[in-house]
């Protein structure tokens, strides 16, 4: 915008001194130089518009050159909203117009004669064009900001309606959570405690306290998941801490699955790298529990040439699975997960029977921070 603006001020200072070179003889040295001064000061129009139609109005009053006077004018009134000094300058430029100056003896028109009549109005309609098409610039631009501040505030009206409807559907899903699936979860953790006090065979009552304990983990999830819905985003909520691979000991311990873990990591992977390998080996066990009762499952989780490796097997189950619930959604999201950060993830039936799901990702490393003393 700065560049176009100075070749469009370079450009008028030609034609100003093209006009200049017209209508003024080069042996009039004083009427030369306040036509020079005048096409000068062209290029502080934007910054000192007053000042710049006060140094051009001369060279209307002493030539026929007017063309600097009427850029000076015409800017003057697209940059201010005063009214009647804008007046005040036109009838100035146009009582220069039909004035010439020739000192001592200045020749002023004669209002009174046809020639003299047309010659001042056609000045008045001369000083006039640049204020009224200034006015039009200046009214434009103004429309064009009152648009865009409309548009604006139309769109902080959708956002903020889009949020409060947001805010009410996680209440109400909030509530579903808290008045189902939280009453679900106690229930069943209520039951596996009875059966755990009540039982008398052992790996019966591991089963049922392993069952309780999951339940309860599991409420309390819920019961913070529910109170990030119910903020609804107008406070802060604080998150639930992320998993990362030194949780992967006790989530293969707690899963209720006979499993070995083989890790070879380094420590400073990046915590995205380290939640998609806990997600996916959490999807694994969760598979396994559902889809191979009795099987036993092997995590190994190695890092080689840049190249994060996550691989879950399983036997084959030792009896038929229950039919339960789900949205098949888990292998989806796993598979996003890991095409976000750049990776793969396979799954299918191992040669043994059972089945295997191999995970890939690029080794983002986490850059240590410097601090300067």
């Amino acid at each position: 915008m700065r560049a176009q603006a100075l070749l469009l001020d370079a450009a008028l200072v030609g034609v100003t001194l093209l006009d200049v070179l017209v209508h003024v003889d080069a042996d009039e040295r004083s009427r030369t130089a306040i036509a020079l001064l005048a096409a000068a000061s062209l290029t502080l129009r934007r910054r000192l518009p007053w000042l710049t139609f006060l140094i051009t109005l001369p060279a209307t009053l002493v030539s026929d050159a007017v063309f600097a006077t009427l850029v000076a004018l015409y800017t003057l009134a697209s940059l201010t909203r005063r009214r009647v000094p804008l007046a005040c300058c036109a009838l100035a430029v146009a009582a220069s117009d039909i004035t010439s100056w020739s000192w001592p003896d200045p020749d002023f028109a004669d209002l009174t004669d046809p020639v003299g009549l047309i010659t001042a109005t056609y000045s008045l309609a001369t000083a006039a064009a640049p204020v009224f098409l200034g006015q039009l610039v200046q009214a434009r631009r103004e429309l064009s900001l009152r648009i865009t501040e409309i548009s604006e505030t139309r769109e902080n009206e959708r956002a903020l309606l889009a949020q409060r409807v947001l805010a009410q559907e996680r209440a109400e899903l909030a509530r579903e959570m808290h008045d189902v699936v939280s009453h679900q979860v106690s229930l069943i953790a209520v039951r596996a405690g009875v059966l755990q006090v009540g039982s008398r065979d052992p790996e019966t009552k591991e089963a049922a306290a392993t069952i309780r304990r999951l339940s309860v983990q599991t409420l309390d999830e819920l019961r913070h998941m529910v109170g990030v819905l119910r903020a609804g985003g107008s406070r802060p909520t604080e998150l639930t801490p992320q998993p990362s691979l030194t949780d992967l000991p006790r989530l293969v311990d707690t899963s209720g699955i006979e499993a070995e873990l083989r890790t070879d990591l380094p420590e400073d992977l990046s915590p995205p790298v380290q939640r998609a390998v806990y997600r996916t080996v959490q999807e694994a066990l969760t598979n396994v529990r559902k889809h191979a009762p009795g099987a036993t499952a092997t995590i190994h989780v190695h890092h080689h040439d840049g190249v994060v490796r996550a691989t879950v097997t399983n036997t084959a189950p030792c009896r038929p699975a229950l039919p339960l619930p789900g949205a098949h959604h888990g292998l989806i999201s796993l598979r996003q997960r890991a095409e976000l950060l750049g990776g793969t993830v396979v799954a299918g039936p191992s040669a043994e029977g059972g089945y295997e799901l191999r995970l890939e990702l690029p080794a983002e490393r986490v850059l240590p921070t410097r601090r300067d003393a």
